[in-house]
């Protein structure tokens, strides 16, 4: 039964939510969280967290509330952590801090938590409602929330093409399709992200670096961080033939940011499994989440790679910007050929936002699943 919150819970909420959102950028691979503490119905502390190996939300918020916690409302976006980490649990913080109550935006789908905190705190004689802005909360962690439900990464599969849906000419000239605002957009959505994917051919027809270009994010990321507290994401590239091994001068090699080779051969950094000259996707992505503790991964590639992916239903949002340009029957479509024969074959999208973003369409959208 949900509990009956009341307008302030829910003013006090959207404000831890918002702070959590500071930490979009820093927190990988931990969770966005934000925490309020009141007393009497006015806020005594608040924080976010940070970086992995800091202190949570609830720390900040109880050192900056300091005595006024006795008997106080603590407001927290994720269920706070009943385990031993690198910092100790926030369950274990709220209960010397002498509070009350804590209102929780949703439970925590980490084993290691999963409704222990919970436990942990209403063992104590505290009462926690759970559920408030629960869906504006997910929001904040899809990464996190996907990696702990499905053992996978958040997939966001980056598209960008003409009006007309071509993506390069016939000759494969593609530098710009989209303006300069789109470009930075992407460079936001790389700094969201704790890997990129790609392939070598895209690496090395566009000599791409693949890394967060400080100097190319929106101020919407720039005014909430410092440069030395950027996080580069990891480069994963897929190069079955060594060709990005063998071509030292390309931009990839000398710049910032994890860079981890994918191949069918010994020397491959990601364990895979290639059956009929084919990377084994869906064995990679549990890999990247498993094993390199991706939580979310931004994928960036030609027509092939994008077919492979949204066939194998292994895209959780696509990311579509379109340009106010006409290339043409003749240039280069979206996808490699889907094959359809029929309109009922045809992948039906979802348009969950759309937006202009400088002279371009934003298009966001999921996939609809079909039904069996």
């Amino acid at each position: 039964m949900t509990p009956n919150f009341s307008t302030l819970d829910h003013q006090m909420m959207a404000k831890a939510i918002k702070l959590a959102a500071k930490g979009r950028f820093t927190t990988a691979p931990n969770p966005n969280v934000g925490c309020v503490i009141t007393l009497d119905d006015q806020i005594v502390g608040e924080g976010f967290h940070f970086k992995a190996g800091e202190p949570h939300a609830e720390v900040h918020a109880i050192r900056q509330a300091g005595d006024k916690t006795q008997g106080a409302t603590a407001y927290v976006t994720l269920e706070p952590c009943s385990h031993y980490g690198r910092t100790p649990p926030c369950a274990e913080g709220l209960i010397k801090a002498g509070v009350s109550r804590v209102v929780c935006a949703m439970s925590d789908p980490n084993p290691q938590v999963a409704g222990r905190g919970f436990s942990m705190l209403r063992e104590a004689g505290i009462q926690v409602d759970v559920g408030l802005l629960e869906q504006e909360s997910r929001r904040l962690n899809p990464g996190f929330l996907t990696k702990m439900e499905t053992g996978h990464p958040f997939v966001q599969l980056k598209l960008a093409a003409s009006l007309d849906g071509q993506t390069a000419l016939a000759n494969g000239k593609s530098q710009w399709i989209t303006a300069v605002k789109a470009r930075q957009d992407v460079q936001c959505y790389r700094a969201l992200s704790g890997a990129i994917l790609s392939t070598s051919k895209t690496v090395i027809d566009d000599n791409a670096s693949l890394n967060v270009r400080w100097d190319d994010l929106p101020s919407s990321v720039s005014d909430n961080i410092e440069p030395a507290q950027l996080r580069q994401p990891a480069r994963i590239i897929l190069d079955r033939q060594n060709q990005l091994s063998a071509n030292s001068e390309l931009k990839i090699h000398h710049t910032d940011g994890e860079l981890l080779i994918v191949s069918e051969s010994d020397r491959s950094d990601v364990a895979i499994v290639v059956e009929n000259n084919k990377i084994d996707l869906p064995q990679l992505l549990e890999t990247l989440a498993s094993r390199h503790n991706v939580n979310h991964l931004w994928v960036e590639a030609g027509a092939t790679l994008a077919k492979s992916f949204v066939e194998q239903g292994l895209v959780d949002e696509l990311i579509i910007y379109l340009a106010p340009k006409l290339m043409g029957a003749d240039g280069r479509g979206l996808f490699s050929s889907l094959g359809f024969a029929e309109m009922s074959e045809v992948i039906n999208l979802d348009i969950q936002d759309l937006r202009m973003v400088g002279s371009d369409i934003r298009v966001t959208a999921k996939i609809v699943k079909k039904k069996d």
